[in-house]
């Protein structure tokens, strides 16, 4: 029997292990500090950017702190490959939403590459778990004066996520969202509204065999969630996570729905009433998981962002994989 704080933990973990490990040796405490132009590269469409002059703001801010700054202000689809080919520098500046930073996490890992973070979406789960300020003169301050923290990142055919990745109605919303903002010009929560509506009366279940550390079964279910870390299911606390180097993936699928069962279920959960015994067809947590579908190719939704893959998919934790900067964890005991 497992509680609703966390899913329960798979009998076969072993050792936290991940493709590579983090870089030998100490972490240069402040990687900015050597810098004298620190890169910057900003997605154009993040949700807090439009019709603003961020990058104003951001030289501003680092000025103050008696840095320049070598900015790139880039469509979405520049984003990863202007990445790419700046990872490796000792501090990477990223701004934008859980998608952008969650697209720039593997090349920067793969490299060494420290991650700052101006939380410039619209939900900035990462920032807020990180306890990084929204406010741009604020976060660049962390960014050039806080610490260097390693967390775990997940992965799945070679992608990064850093907050979670899923598979069902929620990719599908996302698109149908975003060609609502696209022919229609909606702000972003009412295509979200428009969209979910659509989904729930559209509801597909998927019929997905799964592996988790070893252990197969066959599901049949309208969502599969994977979290990078243990997500609470706890009442005040939902969608949360205790810390960002657990090594675990934390795994929730669920049960088969009609669509008023599942807008009851979302209700449920919402309020923190979610049964993990009755609600979840798998809720657990696992250090790797593989998904065989039985289409060749599965919309997977990383960090809000929609990638088509090809089954099966081979989902991983890498623990402390990426460097960001953050503001110093509290001692313990404080």
């Amino acid at each position: 029997m497992f509680g609703t704080s966390e899913p329960k933990r798979s009998e076969t973990e072993s050792k936290p292990h991940g493709q590579f490990a983090p870089p030998e040796g100490q972490v240069e405490r402040s990687p900015g500090r050597n810098l004298s132009s620190v890169p910057v590269v900003l997605n154009a469409k993040g949700g807090s950017i439009a019709g603003k002059d961020v990058a104003g703001e951001i030289v501003k801010a680092f000025r103050e702190l008696g840095k320049d700054t070598d900015i790139h202000l880039l469509a979405p689809d520049e984003m990863l490959p202007a990445i790419r080919e700046m990872a490796g520098a000792p501090l990477l500046v990223v701004g934008g939403g859980d998608g952008t930073l969650g697209s720039a996490a593997m090349p920067l890992a793969e490299k060494g590459s420290t991650l700052g973070i101006l939380p410039l979406g619209t939900r900035n789960h990462l920032a807020r778990q990180l306890s990084i300020p929204l406010n741009i003169a604020d976060a660049v301050r962390i960014i050039l004066e806080g610490e260097p923290r390693r967390i775990d990142l997940g992965a799945v055919n070679g992608h990064g996520f850093v907050n979670n990745a899923s598979i069902g109605f929620y990719p599908l919303m996302v698109r149908w969202r975003d060609e609502e903002r696209r022919r229609h010009g909606l702000p972003k929560w009412m295509a979200n509204i428009v969209a979910g509506s659509g989904v729930l009366r559209r509801l597909r279940h998927h019929n997905l065999h799964l592996e988790l550390d070893g252990a197969q079964r066959t599901i049949r279910t309208p969502l599969l969630f994977v979290g990078n870390n243990s997500y609470s299911l706890e009442a005040g606390h939902i969608g949360e996570r205790e810390g960002l180097n657990d090594g675990l993936l934390s795994i929730f699928a669920m049960t088969t729905r009609t669509r008023a069962g599942s807008v009851l279920f979302a209700l449920r959960t919402m309020v923190g009433r979610a049964d993990p015994e009755a609600d979840f067809a798998v809720c657990e947590t696992a250090r790797e998981l593989k998904v065989e579908a039985h289409s060749g190719q599965v919309n997977v939704a990383l960090d809000g962002e929609v990638q088509r893959l090809q089954s099966p998919l081979r989902f991983s934790i890498m623990p402390s994989a990426l460097t960001v900067m953050a503001p110093p964890e509290p001692a313990a005991g404080a």
